[in-house]
């Protein structure tokens, strides 16, 4: 019974709002009656916790290309990532509420801030990105603007996780980012930490 009732606290964090699976359940826990919830609980326990680490690697290959990705900004205008060829962009997907993301902020703001105006082997300059999965617009805004997230691209459907840009890129959880090359082709991924500063180190000119 202490093992259930400590796995029910983890289990409604908003850590784990960050895991796709996690949410689907999460909305399906509360048309069970008190004993599935119980049988619930187990199967979690005994299933499906090792599928739920939302650092495990998911998402389209590397080496594929990207499809046109828009969608409306803070202000209401529709905004692709097609107008960015020629650059290196990192697509990130994120939300407010998703706390591991907000700490991944930081890293992403110092690596702009950085490599903006480079000159890359695949590509000249750099961008970002960032599609949310928030579902309220004044979260979403308030999170772009506390986290100092200074690039002009920032789109959301706030579908959060009934958005079609998740099936796409085959998203299970966030944190999740994709680094596309001038020609819109994969080439990292997940690049979290000194990861993104690294790899965009090593692909200067």
């Amino acid at each position: 019974m202490v093992v259930l009732n400590h796995l029910k606290k983890i289990l409604f964090t908003q850590h784990f709002r960050c895991c796709k699976v996690l949410y689907f359940i999460k909305v399906m826990f509360f048309n069970f009656s008190n004993m599935e919830k119980k049988l619930f609980y187990l199967v979690i326990l005994l299933c499906l916790m090792p599928l739920l680490s939302c650092g495990q690697t998911q998402g389209i290959e590397i080496g594929k290309k990207v499809f046109d990705v828009s969608g409306e900004n803070p202000e209401g205008e529709t905004i692709g990532i097609e107008s960015l060829k020629g650059k290196l962009v990192l697509i990130d997907f994120w939300a407010s509420w998703c706390q591991p993301c907000r700490m991944e902020n930081p890293n992403l703001v110092s690596a702009y801030k950085q490599y903006k105006d480079a000159n890359f082997s695949k590509g000249n300059g750099f961008e970002i990105f960032s599609i949310s999965l928030d579902r309220k617009k004044t979260d979403w805004v308030k999170a772009i603007e506390k986290d100092g997230l200074i690039w002009s691209y920032h789109i959301c459907d706030f579908k959060e996780w009934y958005s079609a840009l998740v099936d796409k890129f085959e998203l299970e959880s966030i944190p999740a980012n994709f680094l596309i090359d001038s020609e819109g082709v994969i080439i990292a991924k997940d690049l979290r930490g000194d990861a993104l500063e690294n790899t965009l180190k090593a692909l200067k000119k």
